[in-house]
């Protein structure tokens, strides 16, 4: 037997094996991964020299990879049949650093006293990960070269390492590890094959586990789309998406600028969280090369993305030493752009082509949406683009865009107009309403509480101003009405009404905007709305002793109530000023507004006696 040879490791190999066992990876199971990783690699390398026309010995076995376990003898292996290594490779590969800059890192890494640089992924070192469990590692490898002999390297990872001949071995790579008392659970079959579904199911080649075929799902986002059935991508997402139900859309989509991505994404059928399943976590993975490198990944994308499921690989990243988190932020942003820009991009193309499977998709997950145009400044003008409203101009139940709203604008309107309200029936009868439907503007109408924010924060859209139907500024096209006030008699009543109801209000006006209504009531304040006030209040914004919020009044001149309320405060002082508060609790519970109706229905009820006396 010849006699072996021994090796020290260079200065720097030795530095790096103690970062390695000592500070480097946050979970040691990481080795599975890595060392699959780089059997890959050399399956990988010989499939290419094959391709090219190269000989290599032992052709007629194809590229592979097999893992054992023996938990009596404490061992796990891990072998390929790829390009192997000569002698020299050996020396070089698991003996020195070659890569120019690696020592200059290690030196940084001293001084810095950070174990965290970028090495995994530019260096390729995630072989030295065997020592954090093994107590002795042993290299079976023969090189493709047909003239090459085998070889074996053993190290127990202190100072260097043996090399000695291995006569008629297979082509290809052995790697046992005899592992520490502590991580004998490496041992166990159930262990490995858990670790390697999770990080190693779309590594392109087989994986064998004792004999067990362990990667059957393939890696299709790396495809082309033409050459996938659809009962491919069904069976991918069962896998990704741990749901047995079809998915609402996917995308599939490939990138070489600015950032090398491939990405298969899915919209599930169901919204998890309205079901009462708790917020959700995003169930996008992140992959380098086909190897997982994050498991729902953190800030690929935005928070109110996180229903989506599926995969993006992307050969870009720059990766800290464990591929535990990425290392470059502001790559990590600019592929988070790119990927929610194209998603949103393609929810829009959806909205015109499949426009029933986007509403289906919009009922299910518009607050997602309405969420990103709160949060999210970057996307708000494309998210605008996506929402979706009940209109004035529709049938109940039909939804517009905003887009759509736009094309339908006379000329001479400057703005779009919203209406918050509980459902179409109210915003029909609405007092809001009214100057719209005479003018024959459309209307969108509002039924999430949400909205009126979502609006808000969103502003604008193609250039109009989005505006509240409360808030608007209108008159109605013909002011002069049968059986109307004149002029000075109106703002006399106005006058009279502000004088007698004191200070449960603000202001009180002709209104030039009403047709069937009595009156109204406007939010003093410009820039708030009857429903943030409710809102406020239900979040406690406003203090329990704070003083009651003023409304302004506006009176309807032409309605046959005011007319008479007109005549009876000269006739009957008390009764009208009755009926002067009455018409403003109606208009307040028109606007959502009265909380306490007792005092209310105290008045209603004295009323209706007076008026069943006189009859």
């Amino acid at each position: 037997m010849s006699k072996p040879e021994s090796h020290h490791f260079q200065a720097e190999i030795q530095q790096l094996l103690d970062i390695v066992i000592h500070s480097l990876y946050t979970d040691k199971e990481i080795f599975v991964r890595e060392l699959i990783s780089n059997a890959a690699d050399a399956c990988e390398k010989l499939r290419f020299h094959q391709s090219s026309g190269g000989a290599a010995h032992q052709s007629d076995i194809a590229p592979a990879i097999a893992v054992s376990t023996d938990d009596k003898a404490g061992t796990i292996t891990i072998a390929d049949t790829g390009l192997g290594m000569t002698h020299g490779e050996l020396v070089e590969n698991l003996g020195t650093i070659a890569h120019s800059g690696t020592k200059a890192y290690l030196k940084q890494l001293a001084e810095e006293k950070k174990p965290d640089v970028g090495l995994i992924g530019q260096f390729g070192v995630g072989f030295y990960s065997a020592f954090m469990v093994a107590k002795r590692v042993t290299v079976l490898s023969r090189s493709f070269v047909p003239e090459e002999p085998g070889w074996q390297w053993t190290s127990e990872g202190g100072g260097g390492y043996e090399l000695t001949p291995a006569p008629d071995l297979p082509r290809g790579t052995k790697i046992t590890l005899e592992l520490k008392d502590d991580a004998k659970a490496f041992a166990q079959a159930d262990n490995v094959e858990r670790i390697v579904q999770r990080y190693s199911s779309f590594v392109p080649f087989p994986i064998e586990l004792n004999g067990k075929r362990l990667n059957t799902i393939q890696a299709i986002w790396t495809r082309s789309k033409q050459e996938i059935k659809a009962e491919e991508y069904n069976e991918f997402y069962t896998f990704v998406g741990h749901d047995h139900d079809q998915p609402l859309f996917r995308l599939h989509f490939s990138a070489d600028a600015p950032l090398a991505i491939q990405a298969l994404l899915f919209v599930p059928g169901r919204n998890f969280e309205s079901m009462g399943m708790g917020r959700m976590d995003s169930e996008v993975n992140l992959y380098c090369r086909k190897v997982l490198i994050q498991a729902k990944a953190k800030g690929l994308f935005p928070d109110w993305l996180r229903f989506l499921k599926g995969v993006v690989d992307s050969e870009d990243l720059p990766l800290n030493i464990s591929r535990e988190t990425m290392q470059d932020t502001s790559l990590m942003q600019k592929l988070n752009k790119v990927l929610t820009g194209r998603l949103l991009k393609f929810l829009d193309e959806q909205s015109e082509k499949e426009a029933a499977a986007y509403e289906k998709f919009y009922a299910e997950y518009q607050r997602f949406l309405k969420e990103g145009v709160v949060t999210d400044f970057t996307h708000k003008e494309a998210l605008g683009k996506l929402l979706r409203f009940e209109s004035s101009a529709l049938d109940k139940g039909k939804l517009a865009s905003l887009a759509d709203y736009v094309k339908r604008m006379p000329s001479e309107q400057k703005d779009i107009y919203c209406l918050l309200t509980p459902n179409r029936a109210a915003a029909e009868s609405s007092p809001y309403f009214e100057v719209f439907r005479e003018r024959k503007w459309e209307v969108l109408f509002l039924y999430d509480p949400w909205d009126e924010f979502v609006m808000e924060h969103l502003h604008t859209f193609d250039g109009k101003t989005l505006k509240l139907a409360e808030k608007a500024e209108l008159n109605l096209l013909e002011t002069k009405k049968a059986g109307a006030l004149p002029e000075a008699a109106a703002k006399s009543l106005a006058q009279w009404l502000k004088e007698t109801l004191g200070d449960k209000v603000g202001e009180v006006r002709v209104s030039q905007r009403l047709v069937e209504s009595p009156a109204v009531v406007v939010d003093a304040d410009k820039f708030m709305t009857a429903s943030m006030r409710r809102m406020m209040k239900a979040m406690k914004q406003d203090a329990e002793t704070a003083a009651p919020v003023k409304h302004d009044l506006e009176i309807n001149p032409a309605h046959p109530i005011m007319a008479r309320l007109e005549v009876m405060r000269l006739q009957d002082g008390p009764l009208a000023a009755s009926v002067a508060e009455q018409i403003l609790d109606n208009a307040r519970v028109a606007a959502g507004l009265l909380e306490d109706p007792r005092t209310m229905l105290t008045r209603l009820n004295q009323l209706l006696e007076k008026v069943l006396t006189k009859a």
